[in-house]
């Protein structure tokens, strides 16, 4: 890091607790190490203290088998009281969106990491994928998920529903779009009813030529590995 950068970090590093938010990331030195867990001062007048249980996702028997006095390590913020002058800390990395921050009608950024037949599911950064179902990939019927969405994609969802008790959140890709669409209705000039006719059958038309295209697409690949399939057959009876 240059000399600039270095002074630039240091400027914007926190001092008070009352600069602290929960899941802040900070550097800090390991100060003093109880059976307990271990206190750690962030630069802000008052050590903090990473519980033993905070300290690895694994189980930890002894706290020195992570950390020593003198280390230097990275946490992050987990509760702060400035009025108490408590401030709790860890060593685990937490989630980007807690179960008690997800609410319905929220818009995410993710990642598709999985497909199945039903459906997508997401990393939006909570503790469990989300699920897109198949009807709530796109606002026409979709045949296979691999025709919107792969593994790797990054899409934008809406929360629908999330269930903490079973660990479930259930998105939506299709919300978005009519989202978008309603929106889009709301800034025009009113339409006639023959203009609107027209919409309607130049959509209906572009469903079913993307349809007919995606089919032909999919046919066209059950063929080519059926006739790899025959000629793998043929040869073998050769």
């Amino acid at each position: 890091m240059s000399e600039a950068a270095q002074t630039t970090a240091e400027a914007a590093a926190p001092t008070r607790l009352e600069d602290l938010k929960p899941k802040m990331k900070l550097t800090g030195q390991v100060k003093k190490v109880e059976l307990f867990g271990a206190f750690v001062d962030v630069g802000v007048g008052r050590d903090g203290l990473v519980h033993i249980s905070a300290l690895s996702t694994s189980r930890v028997n002894q706290v020195a088998d992570v950390v020593k006095e003198g280390d230097t390590v990275t946490v992050w913020v987990r509760k702060v009281d400035p009025r108490a002058g408590r401030l709790d800390l860890t060593l685990i990395e937490p989630m980007a969106v807690d179960w008690e921050e997800l609410k319905p009608r929220q818009v995410h950024t993710g990642k598709v990491t999985k497909i199945e037949k039903f459906g997508a599911f997401v990393d939006i950064g909570a503790e469990r994928p989300g699920l897109v179902h198949i009807s709530e990939l796109a606002s026409y019927r979709v045949d296979e998920v691999s025709e919107v969405v792969k593994v790797g994609d990054v899409v934008q969802v809406q929360v629908l529903s999330v269930d903490p008790r079973k660990k479930q959140i259930k998105l939506s890709l299709k919300a978005l779009e009519e989202f978008d669409e309603d929106a889009g209705k709301a800034d025009e000039t009113p339409l006639t009813a023959m203009q609107i006719a027209l919409q309607k059958a130049q959509a209906a038309q572009a469903t079913r030529r993307l349809r007919a295209d995606r089919k032909a697409t999919a046919q066209k690949a059950r063929q080519q590995q059926e006739d790899i399939l025959s000629r793998t057959l043929e040869n073998k009876r050769k």
